[in-house]
């Protein structure tokens, strides 16, 4: 029954059980990991190039992406609100972190490369169709998953993160707490709309922001008309986190480091370091690292119980 759930699961499993400590090693597994992000979102490009009816697949996957984060994004921002206006968690501009990784506008820029990466797929989809050439991208992309997750796993170990700095952090549990219940409630909410079932539904939202795995799973599962769908549901996730974080971090500092979700750890880290203080560095790894290890399983999971 749940022997589909138990199969993806393994590598990530694996993957966790090797610990990389040698600086140059684990530099070769972030870049394999890159590597076959691109490879992945680019086969899931040339997934959608293979649809019948290009133009209504590309179409109905843009409508389905913005009915979920249409719902998503408010209930996201109403629950934080409400977290930041009972929380004693405030950002110290006075202790910017200085030298911060990257940019935002850097940041920016490698999330959009990615949704490059989907539309050169489509593209070269669609020349080898032209060119009557076959390829089986279902089975390359499933593969190309597996020694993803497992390089995934060997991140989440090297991270440097013990279980006891991640629970004793309450104000990164709470965050990651408050964006978890918001997006699978409205997961379930826009499943109607999108004709899915509630569980689908709720897998698609699972993502938390953590674009270049969500679509990829969903995808794996559900076609690549909801994978796309997930995929920028998640990216616009991450956009709007860039706009949103350095207008909101004083004020509400739980909304600003929660919205970005699973990317609060690395993409839009630097912008929460720049424009929140020191203070917020430790509770923005946190609260993206358990979403980050949370939302694989729980998207398998979900999917899975359309088999039962």
């Amino acid at each position: 029954m749940l022997s589909g759930l138990v199969f993806i699961l393994l590598p990530l499993i694996l993957g966790y059980l090797v610990h990389v400590e040698q600086p140059s090693r684990l530099a070769v597994v972030n870049h394999t990991v890159n590597a076959s992000i691109y490879v992945i979102l680019f086969l899931m490009g040339m997934g959608l190039a293979a649809l019948e009816q290009l133009g209504a697949g590309m179409a109905a996957m843009s409508s389905q992406a913005l009915i979920l984060f249409a719902i998503i994004t408010p209930l996201n921002l109403l629950a934080l609100w409400w977290l930041s206006k009972r929380s004693s968690l405030r950002a110290d501009p006075s202790r910017v972190v200085e030298g911060a990784p990257m940019t935002r506008w850097q940041a920016l820029s490698g999330s959009l490369t990615l949704a490059v990466v989907v539309a050169l797929g489509v593209g070269g989809g669609v020349l080898l169709g032209m060119m009557d050439v076959q390829l089986d991208t279902d089975t390359l992309a499933e593969w190309a998953l597996y020694v993803l997750l497992a390089l995934i796993g060997c991140q989440l170990r090297s991270s440097g993160m013990s279980l006891r700095q991640i629970l004793l952090n309450r104000h990164g549990l709470f965050i990651a707490l408050t964006v978890m219940v918001s997006s699978l409630v409205g997961g379930a909410l826009a499943a109607p709309l999108l004709e899915i079932d509630w569980n689908q539904g709720m897998a698609m939202s699972a993502g938390f922001g953590w674009y270049s795995l969500s679509g990829i799973l969903v995808g794996d599962q559900l076609g690549p008309i909801l994978g796309g769908a997930t995929f920028f549901n998640d990216l616009g996730r991450e956009l709007l986190a860039f706009l949103l974080i350095p207008l909101t971090i004083q004020r509400f500092t739980p909304l600003a480091i929660g919205f970005g979700g699973a990317t609060s750890m690395d993409f839009t880290l630097p912008v929460i370091q720049q424009t929140g203080g020191v203070s917020c560095v430790p509770v923005a790894v946190v609260s993206g690292f358990l979403l980050s290890l949370a939302s694989p399983p729980m998207i398998i999971f979900l999917l899975s119980l359309s088999h039962i």
